[in-house]
């Protein structure tokens, strides 16, 4: 049956090391740990062996294993190319972190891209689908999958994207990051449709939950990595008090041949004011999930 990993992005007042112990403590199994400066439960783009060196240890002597890194990089599409390569030497170098952490998986933007933007011609995408395979490429060598996310602000807002980007790719290290309730704020497709959607090349959940506000007017964010606080049209919720069908989504993906990690992507770091410490919220998240099965 499933594991369950917590994401760092629940822990800002932690640090990695200290938030590896209080995934143990709370009974997890494993962690995903954003790659960003700047963030102090998180380990910087250019990070330091010892750093690699004490997270490593201290994962192996809890008996928590790293699953997942999360680098905030996001303009593979960029038409400049030396932009499009920087970031791509970002991701090679979070791939070298990944395989001495042990790590399966690098959670990966589809591009750049505003909800107002357009994309003539095709161009943009055909750079990400290019960045992508040469990624792809490198990522297969070092026995890691990069995993594109339905999310916001990219060209795989939707399920239906997330599959046409996916197979256009045609790469075995490169699948999706099911994220329901994404494609939910958004306004995208319910679990039934995206899961019928997408399965074939999903390799990586996340699981968080929300409540829409009184007069939602939909969703709207000028921002890649989170909405602002005036631009939300929700409440970040503990997993099981919010809007989403969990037991019917994993029952779902489990009848697909899903049996991989669900990952808590806890959004204290952005919406501290919504929910309580990770050691109260997600380890509640964690038992309501194991509740299901």
């Amino acid at each position: 049956m499933y594991s369950i990993a917590g994401h760092t992005m629940g822990t800002p007042e932690y640090t990695v090391l200290e938030a590896l112990q209080l995934f143990r403590d709370i009974g997890l199994d494993g962690a995903e740990i954003v790659v960003q400066d700047g963030y102090k439960s998180g380990i910087p783009t250019t990070c330091p062996q010892e750093q690699l060196d004490a997270i490593k240890s201290a994962s192996e002597k809890l008996g928590i294993k790293i699953v997942a890194l999360t680098p905030y990089n996001s303009r593979f599409n960029d038409l400049d190319g030396a932009i499009q390569k920087a970031e791509e030497e970002d991701i090679r170098r979070c791939i070298g972190y990944a395989e001495y952490l042990g790590a399966e998986y690098i959670r990966i933007y589809g591009g750049n891209y505003a909800a107002a933007d357009t994309d003539p011609g095709g161009r943009k995408w055909a750079k990400l689908v290019e960045s992508m395979r040469r990624l792809g490429d490198e990522a297969q060598k070092h026995n890691v999958r990069l995993v594109i996310e339905n999310h916001f602000n990219t060209m795989t807002v939707s399920a239906k994207q997330s599959i046409d980007l996916s197979r256009e790719i045609n790469h075995p290290a490169v699948g999706i990051l099911y994220d329901q309730a994404n494609l939910t704020f958004t306004g995208q497709e319910d679990y039934k449709t995206a899961i019928a959607a997408q399965m074939e090349k999903v390799y990586y959940m996340h699981v968080k939950d929300l409540k829409f506000k009184e007069g939602n007017t939909g969703f709207v964010s000028s921002d890649v990595s989170h909405p602002k606080e005036e631009e939300r049209n929700v409440i970040t919720k503990i997993v099981g008090e919010g809007e989403l069908d969990w037991p019917s989504i994993l029952n779902m993906v489990k009848e697909r041949g899903y049996d991989g990690w669900l990952s808590l992507e806890y959004e204290r770091r952005w919406h501290p004011d919504d929910i309580p410490d990770a050691s109260i919220g997600m380890k509640q998240s964690a038992a309501y999930l194991r509740s299901i099965w």
